[in-house]
């Protein structure tokens, strides 16, 4: 249980009110019964736990469920059953994950999204389909702020394939504008790349205007929906999006390095070619054939074989974002984020802190960034103390707020130390006593 309020400078102890208000929140969270289901929460008693968690939009927490679910598994499914496993279920694991998480999280129908390989393996996979389909076009748009990986991507896929990068100058503490993309698409464009959120500033991208906008220019769109899913609601079906990747391990707490997600419209599944042909993706698998024949369907953009027991966790957390629905998660996402954008106001703000992400929820995902120039030194001190945001360049530190799994309280406990470290950089000390 949370004690009364004690600044770690003054010693002073008295009623915050924020602190009351956490406290209240958390009483009538309606999502609050998902926090005991995870280790390393307060709830968890036999574990010992941060004090607070900062960064659940680069790796969730593990839940309780996942453990027993790959314990099981080792013990049963494979010490048991070993091979014959494959036959069994394991071939069609990466597609009914797939199914579960379109119907619960991403909006998509079933057969078009599969599980396998990672975020990066996938992006190449789907943009050089989609670049080789659009014969004639010359151009790639993306974005200067997006994450490293979809850059580097892009620039390895335009040096192969002898095309142009075309680049929307995007803002750190924003994002891309369906205006900018009007701007940066014609009828040299064969693929645009996107993320939803933005990994830096939580940006929340208009998948819909933005997608429109690309088709009037008969151009395809890759929508990176890594810091999206399971923080905000997607719905890829209803806006007609074309090709989408994310990764398992924010939200939905797939645990490191978890497999990606693919996501392929129905409609072009038969169209696109995917570049790296394996025996996963061929019409059938077991007939060791002398040459490739692509599977119908969502299958053919699969390569190798799946990472069976690095896809078991993320199950876990799907099904409970089918059970309290993704609009309930989102609800919860914006709160926290605002009374995060609330503390920042009150205690930081003073000290020189900016908000670098848009304080309109509509426009914000799950997460926010701070920035100051102290914020890299800020980040360790914390860390050295069980308090773990995480530190974007040049000045950000960056506060993930995983709505299942993440209190009022452990939000308010985390800002306060933030406040405390901060002003002890600011006065020379180190900020928190240990």
């Amino acid at each position: 249980m949370t004690p009364p309020h004690q600044d770690t400078m003054t010693g002073a102890i008295g009623l915050d009110p924020q602190l009351t208000f956490a406290r209240r929140m958390d009483r009538i969270d309606g999502l609050a019964h998902y926090r005991p289901r995870f280790i390393g929460t307060d709830a968890d008693p036999d574990q010992a736990n941060p004090l607070a968690y900062l960064d659940g939009n680069s790796l969730g927490r593990p839940t309780k469920a996942s453990a027993a679910r790959i314990a099981d598994f080792i013990t049963h499914a494979w010490g048991e059953r070993l091979i014959r496993g494959w036959d069994e279920s394991w071939m069609e694991l990466p597609l009914r994950i797939g199914d579960d998480l379109g119907r619960s999280v991403i909006g998509a129908a079933p057969g078009q999204t599969f599980v396998g390989d990672s975020t990066t393996v996938l992006l190449y996979k789907l943009a050089r389909a989609a670049v080789d389909s659009r014969p004639g076009r010359t151009e790639i748009v993306l974005d200067s702020d997006n994450f490293p990986t979809d850059r580097y991507v892009l620039e390895g896929i335009a040096a192969e394939r002898g095309l142009s990068l075309r680049w929307i100058i995007s803002s750190t503490e924003g994002g891309v504008t369906p205006e900018q993309v009007r701007d940066a698409v014609s009828p040299r464009t064969a693929l645009v790349v996107l993320s939803h959120v933005a990994y830096r500033s939580g940006y929340l991208a208009d998948m819909r205007s933005i997608t429109q906008i690309a088709h009037a220019q008969d151009a395809l769109v890759l929508w990176d929906l890594s810091h999206s899913t399971g923080s905000v609601p997607v719905q890829l079906d209803l806006c007609d999006a074309d090709l989408a990747v994310g990764c398992s391990y924010k939200y939905l707490n797939g645990g490191p390095g978890s497999p990606a997600f693919g996501y392929v419209r129905a409609d072009l599944q038969d169209v696109l070619a995917q570049p790296i042909q394996g025996w996963m993706g061929t019409k059938d698998v077991f007939a060791m054939g002398p040459e490739y024949v692509p599977a119908t369907g969502i299958r053919r953009f699969m390569s190798g074989t799946p990472a069976v027991v690095a896809m078991l966790a993320m199950q876990d957390t799907i099904g409970m974002i089918e059970e309290a629905g993704i609009e309930q998660v989102r609800a919860k996402s914006v709160a926290l984020t605002e009374f995060a954008i609330t503390l920042v106001d009150e205690w930081l703000a003073p000290m020189g802190v900016t908000v670098a992400s848009p304080r309109e929820s509509t426009h914000r995902g799950g997460h926010l960034t701070i920035n100051h120039p102290a914020m890299r030194q800020v980040t360790t001190t914390l860390w050295a103390h069980d308090v773990i945001p995480d530190f974007r360049s040049p000045n950000g530190l960056r506060i993930g707020l995983s709505p299942l799994s993440t209190s009022f309280v452990e939000t308010y406990d985390g800002l306060a130390a933030i406040r405390d470290v901060l002003r002890g950089v600011l006065l020379g000390q180190s900020g928190l006593t240990a």
